[in-house]
């Protein structure tokens, strides 16, 4: 948590609200008996899995002014993560996003949000200036570019960065966010803005057309960032800079819930970045990371500590 005079470590801009798991695995949702309620949403989950580490964390996002939006912000502080910049709009629902599990690879996603979600409702001329230019690690995503005033917050944000160091693009896309298509376009004109990309490689696809992990990175690299890391699910994650390739392969784990692994591998790249570590021990510690909350069911409160991640590389 920030406190008075503190900047954050890890600011991070973007989607939050609640997940709606199933309690049992295998089932379609029509025959789920139980469920679990979660905080949600990657911007917030990336901010969940950097608290985890210690660093200091913030969010800038909005709920609804709801029962749901009350239990974001409480569980935000609870997880670390400050809330100072999650503001609350009444005039939408905060967004809850249902999932089915069928491991090892199915996870299907059902989102209740539309395109005037809270998370998209985040304002140019209401964001923290100070904070997004002198963080350690500023993180967004393309979702947060599918539409205004969202879009202009984002390219706001990054003109107040100016391009410093550790400044991410999380490639997160999904369909629904894009009903009108766009994404591509919008991720070639954010890339220049930042240093580090970071993407699945369908999110890969979108963003650059390649669909093979190599030429995803190398095309990313093309595109103005320093550090392309694109994450290869079971096959583990590849990182590509200028003079450096690190491929890193998949852990053998009894997969459970793969929706989280991804914020996971995120919120320890930010780790390692501020730490200072070598491209490839990030890359590690990352994949790591992923494969651990890929063994269990949720995702923000599944992020693990540094020790039970260096206890898995052990």
């Amino acid at each position: 948590m920030l406190l008075a005079g503190q900047t954050a470590e890890v600011l991070c801009i973007g989607r939050v609200g609640v997940d709606v798991y199933p309690m049992q695995i295998g089932r379609g949702l029509e025959d789920v008996e139980t469920f679990g309620k979660f905080l949600g949403g990657s911007a917030g989950n990336v901010a969940v899995a950097a608290a985890r580490y210690r660093r200091r964390t913030a969010l800038i996002s909005k709920t609804g002014n709801d029962p749901f939006g009350r239990f974001v912000h409480r569980t935000l502080r609870e997880l670390g993560v400050d809330d100072c910049f999650v503001g609350m709009e009444s005039a939408s629902p905060t967004p809850v996003t249902f999932c089915e599990i069928f491991p090892p690879d199915t996870f299907p996603l059902f989102f209740y949000r539309t395109h005037t979600s809270p998370d998209l409702l985040i304002r140019a001329d209401k964001l923290p200036v100070e904070h997004i230019a002198q963080a350690g690690v500023f993180w967004a995503t393309l979702t947060g570019c599918s539409t205004e005033p969202s879009r202009q917050a984002h390219f706001e944000a990054w003109r107040i960065r100016g391009r410093r160091q550790h400044t991410v693009l999380d490639l997160d896309y999904r369909p629904k966010f894009w009903p009108s298509g766009g994404a591509r376009e919008q991720a070639v004109q954010a890339l220049p803005h930042c240093t580090v990309a970071v993407g699945n490689i369908e999110e890969g696809h979108v963003a650059t057309g390649e669909t093979e992990p190599h030429r995803i990175a190398e095309a990313l690299l093309k595109m103005g960032v320093e550090l392309a890391v694109v994450k290869c699910g079971a096959q583990g994650v590849l990182a590509m800079s200028a003079d450096q390739t690190v491929e890193v392969p998949g852990l053998q784990i009894e997969v459970v819930n793969g929706l989280g692994a991804g914020d996971a591998v995120g919120g320890a790249l930010c780790h390692g970045l501020l730490a200072g570590w070598d491209i490839e021990h990030t890359i590690r510690f990352a994949n790591a990371a992923g494969g651990l909350v890929a063994s269990r069911i949720e995702c923000s409160t599944a992020m693990p500590t540094e020790a039970e991640v260096s206890a898995m590389l052990a």
